[in-house]
C-alpha cells in the first residue's frame, strides 16, 4: 500500500541520490529538487507544483498527474505518454521540455508559457484550447493532432500541416504563417 504524503514542501532535495517514497503526493511543493532519471512509476501527484527542478528522463509509467504545475523546470526526454490518463492536467511555465513525448494524450486547455519544446512529440494529442505562449517548437511533431482553438500567436519555429491536423479556430499571428505552409514550399516575405 502506498503512503499518502500531504501538504509537504521539499526544497533542494536530491531524489536521484536519496530516492522518493512511493506514494500519493497531494498539495506538495518541490523546489530546486533533483528528480533526474527517477522512477516515479505508479506514483500519484495531485495539485502539486515543481519549481526549478530537474526531472529529465523521469519515468512516469502509470503515474497520476492531476493538477500539476511545472515552473522553471528541466523535463528533457520525459515520456508523458505513459502517464495514467485519468484526470491528467498539466501546465508548464518557462520549462525546457525538449524531446518529450505527449503521444495520444488529452491535454485540453494545457498552458505552455515560455517553454522550449524542441523535438517534442504531440502526435495524436487533443490540445483543444491549449496555449503555446512564447514557446520554441522547433522540430516538434504535430500529426493527427487536435489543435482546435489552440493559441500559437506568440510561438516560433513550429511546423504544422493543416491537412494532417485539426485546426478549426486555432490562433496564429500573420508573421508565423510560414509554419503552416511549409509543405507547399512557399516563401512568405
Amino acid at each position: 500500500m502506498q503512503q499518502i504524503i500531504e501538504d509537504k514542501n521539499f526544497s533542494g532535495v536530491n531524489f536521484e541520490r536519496d530516492g522518493l517514497v512511493a506514494g500519493e503526493y497531494e498539495n506538495c511543493n518541490f523546489e530546486n529538487c533533483n528528480l533526474m532519471q527517477l522512477d516515479a512509476s505508479k506514483f500519484s501527484f495531485v495539485d502539486c507544483s515543481f519549481t526549478g527542478c530537474d526531472l529529465s528522463l523521469l519515468k512516469f509509467k502509470n503515474t497520476g498527474l492531476k493538477g500539476v504545475d511545472f515552473s522553471n523546470c528541466k523535463l528533457m526526454g520525459v515520456d508523458f505518454s505513459v502517464c495514467n490518463p485519468f484526470l491528467l492536467a498539466l501546465n508548464f511555465e518557462n520549462c525546457m521540455v525538449n524531446l518529450a513525448s505527449f503521444y495520444k494524450l488529452k491535454l485540453k486547455a494545457t498552458k505552455f508559457i515560455g517553454c522550449n519544446l524542441k523535438e517534442a512529440d504531440f502526435t495524436e494529442c487533443d490540445l483543444t484550447l491549449a496555449v503555446f505562449e512564447g514557446c520554441d517548437l522547433m522540430q516538434a511533431t504535430f500529426e493527427n493532432t487536435i489543435l482546435e482553438k489552440a493559441d500559437f500567436r506568440t510561438s516560433i519555429n513550429f511546423s504544422i500541416d493543416p491537412e494532417l491536423n485539426r485546426l478549426k479556430k486555432a490562433k496564429f499571428s500573420r508573421t508565423s504563417l510560414e509554419g503552416l505552409l511549409h509543405r507547399y514550399d512557399i516563401q512568405v516575405e
